[in-house]
């Protein structure tokens, strides 16, 4: 993976451009932009793109598969950087995960209970093991989880049935002291664009969770919209937005 500071010379201008369509985006709902946070996708680009997000200030990136995003930290270990994962996660994979990126800071794709449970025993590991003073720095205990709602109903896409979402979420929270849910996720359409009833969907879903665990549906994260719809998404109630193409370019599947 390279990490030459100018694999992405033009990455401030593609940041700033996803920034002003954010922005105008909150204006057409009424909301701040500050109400918004953009996480930027490093799925399939080298570790210079996490580095070119760490240089330009941005909390976190979003990694979608367990196996790049431990390599990537390993190269990367900016403190200022966190990470997040945003792509299915398989149960046998958690204590690697964990294990693997000490500056994990959330993960977006808990869509069972047999997955909450090994993320839970492999926070509570880490947690207890004779980690590096670094590590055990950058490890957050309770580790967030958002419960992955599947809002289109395609049998491609992993997550809970919206009217499953509560239920999992006070599983979690009963069963899984190493883990805070901090809100529900769900993914666009084939094509990365969502129809306006999948993200009416999943607000309506929060509302549910968050008396659930006796909250306020406002303390509850909404992560939904990508590339392709992420303005949509804003506009009916996303607080966060992954965004991978549009602010790096191209991917290399090579």
């Amino acid at each position: 993976m390279s990490t030459s500071p100018d694999a992405f010379e033009d990455f401030p201008a593609r940041l700033a451009a996803v920034r002003e369509r954010i922005a105008r985006a909150c204006a057409a709902a009424g909301r701040h932009p500050a109400t918004v946070e953009l996480l930027p996708v490093t799925k399939n680009h080298p570790v210079a793109a996490a580095l070119a997000v760490a240089r330009a200030g941005l909390r976190a990136v979003g990694e979608n598969r367990v196996q790049e995003g431990v390599a990537k930290r390993a190269v990367c270990a900016t403190p200022a950087l966190a990470w997040e994962l945003i792509g299915h996660l398989q149960s046998n994979k958690a204590a690697a995960l964990v294990k693997g990126v000490p500056g994990l800071e959330c993960v977006e794709t808990v869509d069972s209970l047999k997955l909450a449970t090994k993320l839970d025993a492999a926070v509570a590991s880490a947690a207890s093991s004779s980690a590096s003073a670094e590590e055990t720095a950058h490890r957050t205990v309770p580790l967030p989880v958002l419960v992955q709602v599947n809002t289109s109903g395609e049998e491609s896409k992993h997550g809970v049935e919206p009217s499953a979402a509560a239920v999992l979420a006070q599983e979690i929270k009963e069963k899984c002291p190493n883990l805070k849910v901090a809100g529900l996720m769900t993914i666009g359409q084939p094509d990365y664009s969502s129809r306006p009833e999948n993200f009416v969907c999943l607000a309506q879903v929060r509302a549910e969770v968050a008396k659930a665990l006796g909250c306020e549906p406002s303390e509850l994260e909404l992560s939904m919209g990508m590339s392709g719809d992420y303005e949509a998404a804003i506009r009916m109630g996303s607080t966060n937005v992954r965004v991978g193409s549009t602010i790096f370019g191209a991917r290399n599947y090579g």
